[in-house]
């Protein structure tokens, strides 16, 4: 969503650009209208780099974050979000009702994961286990799965490598969504708090309402 609108506000700025270096180019300089244009396109190419380094500047220190780890923690979302598109697509390969319920959990909460440190970078820290650990296994396992269940004929050997990684991949669908609970903890916190003031202000509302009708 960010992005989007970031995208509309950069836009708008380089086509007022672009028309105001155009035409103060053409009237107030008397160029050409080929110099004017090629003018206009460089102005327009300008504010629009330029407001994408202010919103970017203004995103970054909202969430109390440097440059730096901004880009780094961009870095890792990019690649997290190759890595959530393999897990999903091997999970869905495997053609099993017994483990549907289970991966259809896994994709969500790693996907969830992924949104949440999208919307709020500074939560990617929060999730450190999650990204460079359990993604990666994750991901390992699931192509791994996905390829033995495939094959038309299994040895025993082959339905015991099955059987240990369906395992493993249930213990880490349950380490994720450890993961997500961390990342939320903040959040549930801060219910917990404001819970408790809404809690306190009905009481109080209530002791009031007492004293009026005695």
């Amino acid at each position: 969503m960010r992005a989007v609108f970031q995208f509309i506000i950069q836009s708008m700025t380089g086509f007022v650009g672009t028309v105001s270096t155009g035409l103060v180019s053409f009237f107030a300089f008397g160029q050409s209208l080929l110099l004017s244009s090629l003018f206009a396109i460089a102005g327009g190419a300008v504010v629009y780099l330029t407001s994408k380094q202010i919103l970017d500047y203004r995103y970054v220190k909202v969430n109390g974050l440097t440059r730096r780890e901004y880009k780094f923690i961009e870095t890792n979302l990019k690649e997290a979000k190759h890595k959530i598109s393999r897990l999903q697509k091997s999970l869905f390969r495997v053609r099993s009702m017994q483990h549907a319920k289970q991966n259809l959990e896994i994709a969500r909460t790693a996907q969830k994961i992924y949104a949440n440190a999208k919307k709020e970078p500074k939560r990617f820290y929060q999730a450190e286990g999650f990204f460079y650990n359990h993604l990666d296994s994750l991901v390992e396992l699931t192509d791994k799965y996905a390829y033995l269940s495939s094959q038309p004929a299994k040895t025993r050997e082959m339905e015991k490598q099955l059987r240990d990684t369906r395992q493993t991949v249930g213990m880490l669908g349950e380490s994720i969504k450890k993961d997500l609970h961390i990342m939320l903890d903040d959040d549930i916190d801060t219910l917990h708090f404001e819970l408790d003031v809404a809690k306190q202000s009905i009481s109080r509302t209530k002791k009031d309402n007492r004293r009026l009708t005695k």
